[in-house]
């Protein structure tokens, strides 16, 4: 397997503006489609609440317990963790991928997951798991892998014995407060037309906790485990990019330099510190897909909240996590929200800076300040903010891109 060429794109799909049938399948595009759970193409059809922006409150919920792993994530962590049976539910899982895994080809909605290094799936006879599970015995591609090999040493939570042959087994936790165990396996994995042999991925075989995804998780992070590492040059693109910075202590996070925001044609005062980049604190910003609302820490956003309201006619109310709701007809007097990267900027359009209320008489500023229990210095660009874009991760060249899409 190639692990020098590292470069994966992908676009997050939410609206609905083509007459096709947009959960049809396209043969011919080798683009890997992401499906937000909560979209009419989910196939796992959660409960809907009676608003979007109740839609957009609910997956939120468990942002604050993702900010805090994601603060939390260290190099080399590999204490060992509990395991019993779990109930399992979407959780913070917000977009899922279809995948077939094996041969034959098994159907699979694996999470995406951005700040994570592995893949791992729920395997049969498995503790705690959903109904549906990988059946290794009915791929006749499926391998084991034990700890003699190189990929093993690239997990975390390993647990190898001195000397001797064993399987490679190794425990991990996930969102904060769900952990897992898994024999470290290889299998074909199919994205689309694209086939990727001797996939490395973690086999569960026992769960605890919520936050677990019922179908497991595909890893896309910066490790060598990740997707884009194990799928080599298969992919490719030409847009503008910002290069990516890498702390020691989380090198799974994609870090990138913010270097300012404008709230329409303002540049808004930041102080220095609410962007300056630290590899050895965790402070700066990243980007992540399983955050759903952006979140500044607090000098900044409150930075970017006092330039907004100078431009919209108030009273503000709070609805949520959602401290500047508004009357929507102010609408037409809205600013644009531009996020500043070294060698790009990235304007949002209003979908991804605004939410209505079902009825439409407000409006909401789609952002956060970083919730107080977790790294203070810490910004996060979260998926909200990604919709209707393409994100381009190319981890060999070390950069990011950004690009508008017309998704569907």
């Amino acid at each position: 397997m190639d692990f020098t060429a590292t470069l994966l794109f992908f676009a997050l799909f939410i609206s609905s503006i083509q007459a096709v049938d947009p959960c049809g399948s396209r043969p011919q595009n080798k683009d890997l489609s992401v499906i937000p759970i909560y979209g009419k193409c989910s196939p796992f059809k959660p409960p809907k609440p009676e608003s979007w922006v109740d839609t957009v409150i609910n997956m939120a919920s468990k942002d604050p317990a993702r900010l805090k792993y994601l603060s939390s994530l260290v190099a080399q962590k590999t204490t060992a963790v509990p395991i019993a049976s779990g109930q399992q539910v979407l959780s913070i899982g917000n977009y899922v991928v279809k995948v077939k895994l094996g041969t034959p080809g098994q159907v699979i909605f694996m999470v995406l997951d951005t700040s994570n290094n592995v893949a791992w799936v729920p395997c049969s006879g498995c503790t705690g798991c959903s109904a549906t599970t990988f059946l290794p015995s009915a791929s006749s591609s499926y391998g084991s892998l034990d700890c003699s090999l190189p990929q093993c040493n690239q997990v975390h939570g390993l647990s190898c014995p001195a000397t001797g042959a064993a399987a490679c087994f190794f425990n991990q936790s996930y969102g904060g407060d769900s952990s897992f165990s898994a024999n470290l396996a290889q299998d074909s994995l199919t994205l689309t037309n694209d086939v990727i042999p001797n996939f490395a991925f973690g086999c569960i075989n026992s769960i605890s906790g919520n936050s677990i995804p019922p179908q497991g998780l595909l890893g896309m992070g910066r490790g060598p485990m990740s997707l884009l590492s194990q799928s080599g040059s298969l992919y490719k693109s030409n847009i503008r990019t910002t290069p990516l910075l890498k702390s020691p202590h989380r090198p799974s996070l994609y870090y990138v330099n913010l270097t300012g925001v404008s709230v329409g044609r303002v540049r808004v005062p930041i102080p220095p510190e609410c962007l300056a980049f630290n590899p050895n604190t965790g402070a700066g910003t990243i980007i992540d897909s399983g955050t759903v609302v952006t979140r500044f820490v607090r000098p900044l956003y409150e930075a970017i909240r006092n330039e907004f309201v100078k431009h919209v006619k108030g009273p503000f109310s709070t609805i949520g996590l959602f401290d500047t709701c508004f009357e929507a007809k102010a609408e037409v007097e809205l600013p644009s929200l531009t996020l500043h990267f070294e060698g790009l900027s990235m304007k949002l359009p209003m979908e991804n800076t605004f939410l209505h209320t079902s009825a439409g008489s407000h409006a909401c500023l789609a952002i956060a300040p970083a919730p107080n229990n977790v790294n203070a210095a810490m910004n996060v660009i979260a998926n909200l903010q990604q919709q209707n874009h393409r994100i381009l991760f190319d981890v060999a060249n070390s950069r990011l891109g950004i690009a508008r899409e017309a998704c569907n």
